[in-house]
């Protein structure tokens, strides 16, 4: 019998979490593991606290899932001030300069925009949460000494401009973009104002969807209070990976981490979620010298 005034503790899956604007990544971390009981408790895709939408909170066993979903195709809308600068590329920061954007036509914002699509280098922020020699970016950009950041290699499948407002000399863009994990919207918004000529930054970013989990999944924190439901471990994996259905013997065995002919993936390249005949996730695999080995293990 559960003592009065405690909490049982969560199974293990998925909370799809609306995150609310002015609140870290780990501060709806911290919710949860209240909520949960648990503290064993992870995100996967660090949301800015100015930002908002889909965080996707692992809870228990599913935290072995996180490393994995965060590598997927994310979705976000957005609005970009042209016209000024800021030193966090983000509304956040400290406006560093201003250039009229009055002139800026529609045709020129949508080429600069076309501009930035594809596989492209990209600049990650130096207000960030990269780390360099040790400490994050963020940090010694607070301490002054800036880092120099490496471009890094990121896709963006797809930057479209929604609408367009103009104020005097700024410009506010809404803009849709679907890209790879590892895309910064902020990195964007920077970019597309150096390539106008006119400065940018991020005045709004929404995040509707990561791989498989879309932003009408989402429950607000308020609304998790009130009842505090999830995505079940097994349901959450066969979403975001392709199934594979295991005998009996094979799970006994990759359960206990034996390797399977690799010929059992087919062709796939990511992960891939194995499940027991009776339903029951046993693990993930990937291939590697023509076996299939298990990533991570979910069953004793």
């Amino acid at each position: 019998m559960t003592p009065a005034g405690s909490r049982v503790p969560a199974a293990s899956g998925l909370v799809i979490v609306d995150k609310p604007s002015g609140q870290t990544s780990h501060d709806v971390v911290a919710q949860i593991r209240r909520l949960a009981g648990t503290r064993r408790v992870g995100h996967a895709g660090t949301l800015d606290p100015m930002a908002t939408g889909v965080l996707v909170i692992g809870v228990e066993k599913a935290t072995r899932l996180l490393g994995h979903l965060a590598l997927t195709e994310k979705e976000y809308t957005a609005t970009i001030r042209l016209g000024q600068a800021t030193d966090t590329d983000d509304a956040d920061g400290v406006i560093t300069a201003q250039t009229s954007a009055a002139g800026v036509s529609q045709a020129a914002l949508e080429a600069a925009a076309a501009a930035l699509t594809g596989e492209i280098q990209q600049v990650p922020p130096g207000f960030s949460a990269i780390k360099v020699a040790g400490k994050r970016a963020y940090r010694l950009a607070r301490e002054g000494a800036a880092p120099e950041l490496a471009a890094r290699t990121v896709t963006v499948r797809s930057f479209t401009v929604l609408a367009v407002r103009r104020r005097g000399d700024l410009l506010d863009a809404d803009v849709a973009v679907t890209c790879s994990s590892g895309t910064y919207i902020r990195a964007l918004a920077r970019d597309l104002g150096a390539a106008l000529g006119v400065g940018g930054h991020l005045t709004a970013l929404r995040r509707t969807r990561v791989g498989p989990y879309e932003i009408g999944q989402a429950r607000t924190l308020e609304q998790l209070e009130t009842s505090f439901t999830l995505i079940p471990l097994a349901e959450a994996a066969d979403m975001a990976f392709r199934r594979l259905n295991l005998t009996e013997e094979d799970a006994r065995l990759v359960a206990h981490g034996r390797r399977l002919p690799a010929a059992m993936l087919g062709n796939e390249t990511g992960p891939v979620a194995a499940f027991a005949p009776d339903g029951s996730l046993i693990a993930l695999l990937t291939e590697e010298a023509g076996q299939a080995r298990p990533l991570a293990v979910f069953v004793p």
